[in-house]
């Protein structure tokens, strides 16, 4: 087993550096001070920390060598794990300063989490280049998921669980069916892109009955049409006759989860139309060419 010294001054390398220390700085600035109380707290300390240790461990195999030849993808999964962190960051860098950086907050519990949220904003720039330096370029042969389609892949399966996460008080999908009609669109999308991700990661899309690029499509046909619905469908059974109360004494107020819901699945389905644009032109135009 080598040592891959030459590895480490790459530019994806020193993003990966950078992603290293801000995250430690980020989750150390908040401990010290204990800023992490509840469950917003907790997630937000846990993306820093899940991000430090996983990016921590692809370097270490990068420079020994050892990630290349694990039984997988090892591209693929460094893509899909920029990916994820990216918006794992960046929803973090949102979250956080909302929750913890109000008007009660003094003194040097409350600098250290203004810098905490400074550091993660930095950290989540780390990453997001990470992406840029290794998304496939136009005519590169590459893994699927540093390509758009498979960012997209990503990127869908993060925010369907936002939805979750967001529904999951008060069972708030089971009030009627048709939000019980959505809750099962965004969950057959999630399994399915999910499963698509672990099969690219594992290389086992040879073990597909059809050929992947025609199953893909033919997927986010159906993910369109089905998001499609979910967006025609959830505002109607979540909000008529259903104004929103003021003041919304319940915390988290349900209305305003409802209402982030449904922002979501436009932005889903908004990013499954681009996979079906892109996906139909890796397919067709670029092998035609």
């Amino acid at each position: 087993m080598g040592v891959a010294w030459r590895s480490l001054i790459a530019p994806v390398s020193v993003a990966r550096f950078f992603q290293i220390f801000l995250s430690c700085t980020a989750f150390s600035l908040v401990a010290s001070v204990n800023g992490y109380t509840g469950s917003y707290g907790v997630w937000c300390m846990f993306t820093w920390c899940f991000c430090f240790i996983v990016s921590v461990l692809i370097v270490v195999l990068e420079v020994t060598e050892v990630g290349p030849r694990l039984p997988l993808s090892w591209e693929d999964f460094t893509s899909a794990f920029a990916m994820l962190a990216t918006l794992m960051i960046f929803t973090t860098s949102i979250m956080y300063p909302s929750v913890f950086l109000t008007d009660s907050c003094k003194g040097h519990s409350c600098a250290c989490k203004g810098s905490a949220t400074a550091i993660s904003i930095l950290c989540f720039m780390a990453y997001a280049l990470e992406v840029g330096l290794t998304r496939a370029k136009p005519g590169e042969i590459s893994g699927f998921l540093s390509t758009v389609p498979g960012l997209l892949k990503v990127f869908e399966a993060y925010v369907a669980c936002l939805i979750f996460s967001l529904l999951n008080y008060h069972q708030l999908y089971s009030t009627n069916s048709g939000r019980q009609w959505c809750m099962a669109v965004f969950c057959i999308c999630f399994i399915i892109t999910v499963l698509i991700i672990v099969l690219t990661i594992g290389r086992l899309l040879t073990s597909l009955p059809l050929p992947f690029d025609k199953l893909l499509i033919g997927y986010n046909i159906l993910a369109v049409l089905m998001y499609l619905s979910a967006a025609i469908v959830w505002p109607i059974f979540c909000f008529k006759d259903n104004p929103r109360p003021s003041p919304c004494s319940e915390y988290p107020c349900l209305w305003d989860n409802l209402l982030g819901a449904t922002f979501l699945t436009y932005i889903n389905l908004v990013a499954y139309i681009v996979d079906l644009v892109y996906s139909t032109r890796m397919v067709f135009f670029t092998t035609q060419a």
